[in-house]
């Protein structure tokens, strides 16, 4: 096989992997209370991550975590614990589709805030992206016919905005910085853990009659949704194009919906397949104009700092200043697992 589609195939096969998990912890979190399934996968993404810290430690002699790596990583840790308690909460309360549906608004949120303060607004079509994605979730809330919009729903809604402040906050954080993906991720791990170890205290001894079944799913959320992700994302990324690595990523909801109607037996109604629709060419089409722009910006900038003349917007030959712009790297959507991965890599959140 070329190592071209070899890389794709990598990438495909995370997007599958991502859109899955919303199943995955939907199922696990109706046999074991949310709480329990945080920390346990959780935890055994910290041990998973340790494991692989000190092999690349005795390979490579990387070293452990820096100061600088510890204090961004918990940080971090604290916002996507936020995170993956709105999401697991949310998926255990709407269909797995609907959620990986509705967290993908995280593409068109994240450009949004991790502008704001900053000078280069968005172009118009972005805009126009996000109204496509807004009506979006309007049809998907609808489910059978136009009510009021569910609880899961809304903490799902949530999840996005908070996700999105996540990924900026970690490409702000990580910016000409010398921070390592795989280390950020272990710290944040650590940190998640340690915060649901206490609320999930009391719900441990039920896992000792959990079935085979339940552990499965968290295993897999745990090994295959947070870890070789992030390691498949980070070795594909590294071997491809942003754009195109952005583009396969960008199939998750879509992998999303297949899991809930194939393993999950989700009905999809005319409103919700027409939500999904718009939702996929929404996100997707936000993306592209944003990846223009930031690509457009890049350019302008370097050719300002060169002194090199380059052609305004009316085609004349013109100067402009430097612009101040480091968003977060090309971003998937990242499931209800890590969300680091994504804007360590740009190179790529987000585990």
């Amino acid at each position: 096989m070329p190592d071209s589609r070899r890389t794709d195939v990598v990438l495909l096969l995370v997007a599958i992997v991502w859109g899955s998990s919303y199943l995955a912890a939907k199922t696990a979190a109706s046999a074991t209370p949310v709480l329990v399934v945080l920390f346990v996968r959780y935890a055994l993404s910290a041990l998973a991550c340790a494991a692989v810290v000190a092999a690349v430690a005795r390979r490579r002699g990387a070293g452990r975590c820096t100061r600088a790596e510890i204090r961004a990583g918990s940080l971090l840790g604290v916002t996507q614990a936020a995170v993956l308690v709105l999401e697991t909460y949310g998926v255990a309360h709407t269909s797995a589709a609907n959620a990986g549906l509705l967290i993908s608004l995280t593409i068109v949120l994240t450009p949004l805030l991790d502008r704001a303060g900053r000078g280069g607004g968005l172009p118009p079509r972005f805009f126009a992206a996000t109204g496509v994605c807004a009506l979006a979730v309007g049809l998907l809330m609808s489910g059978s016919g136009f009510r009021t919009p569910g609880g899961g729903d809304l903490l799902m809604l949530a999840a996005a905005v908070v996700r999105a402040g996540h990924v900026a906050l970690v490409g702000r954080l990580t910016a000409g910085s010398a921070l390592r993906p795989l280390h950020l991720t272990a710290v944040q791990t650590v940190i998640g853990s340690a915060l649901f170890l206490v609320p999930a205290a009391g719900g441990l001894p039920d896992l000792l009659h959990t079935g085979p079944t339940v552990w499965a799913e968290l295993l897999y959320l745990a090994l295959f949704c947070s870890v070789f992700a992030f390691l498949a994302q980070t070795w594909a990324v590294q071997r491809t194009s942003a754009s195109r690595a952005g583009l396969l990523l960008g199939t998750e909801p879509v992998w999303a919906v297949l899991a809930g109607i194939g393993l999950g037996g989700e009905r999809l109604t005319v409103l919700t397949a027409l939500g999904a629709a718009l939702m996929v060419a929404g996100t997707s089409w936000g993306q592209s104009v944003e990846r223009a722009h930031r690509t457009a910006l890049n350019e302008q900038a370097a050719a300002d700092e060169s002194g090199t003349p380059h052609k305004d917007t009316a085609g004349t030959s013109a100067r402009t200043r430097p612009v101040e712009d480091s968003p977060p790297a090309e971003m998937s959507i990242g499931a209800p697992c890590d969300g680091t991965a994504q804007a360590g890599m740009s190179n790529p959140s987000v585990t």
